[in-house]
Parts: structure tokens; sequence; C-alpha cells
């Protein structure tokens, strides 16, 4: 193979710049969301959750697997039905104690 070639020339930047972009962005970024859908997933009674619209909100009542909403407190006696997908953060009750 012919180092001069325009094509090794090419591959040599462009397989660095792919492994690159894979390890720093593409990577972590599916790590944090399957971590999130993890979360989501085991959501307990008395979890802390944030939705993307930034609403904090205490989880009353946790759904079956197969349901896509969940319970949540925001206030004293104001309860609001939440789309899972919308969850941004979840914080466990032992998470928040320490």
């Amino acid at each position: 193979m012919n180092t001069n070639d325009p094509m090794f020339q090419t591959l040599t930047l462009a397989l660095p710049m792919i492994a690159i972009f894979y390890f720093l962005l593409w990577r972590p970024q599916s790590q944090r969301q399957k971590a999130l859908r993890n979360m989501v997933d085991n959501l307990r009674r008395g979890d802390t959750v944030v939705t993307s619209g930034g609403i904090l909100g205490k989880v009353v009542k946790s759904s079956d697997a197969g349901d896509p909403e969940i319970l949540i407190e925001i206030a004293d006696n104001v309860q609001v039905r939440v789309v899972k997908a919308t969850l941004s953060d979840v914080r466990t009750k032992s998470a928040d104690k320490e």
C-alpha cells in the first residue's frame, strides 16, 4: 500500500477521529441514558424525581412496568400524573439521606 495514496491519508485521519468521537461523546451518553432508564424502571414510592421541565416531586404511586405514567406530589396535597419518559433525574430515598 502506498502511503501517498489519498485514500490511505483520509483513513489515517478519519479512523482516529471516529474513535475519539465514540469514546468521548457517544459511549458516555448511551451509558447515562441506560442508567437513567434503569432508575426510572426501578422507581419506588418516596423517591424524588425531576422532570425535563424542571419540576421536582416525590413519587406517590409507582406504576406497573407497562404503564407509562406515575403519580408525583409536587406540594402538599398537590399530585400530578407524569409520563415516565419526561423524567430527567431520579433521586432515591437512600441517596437523599446522604
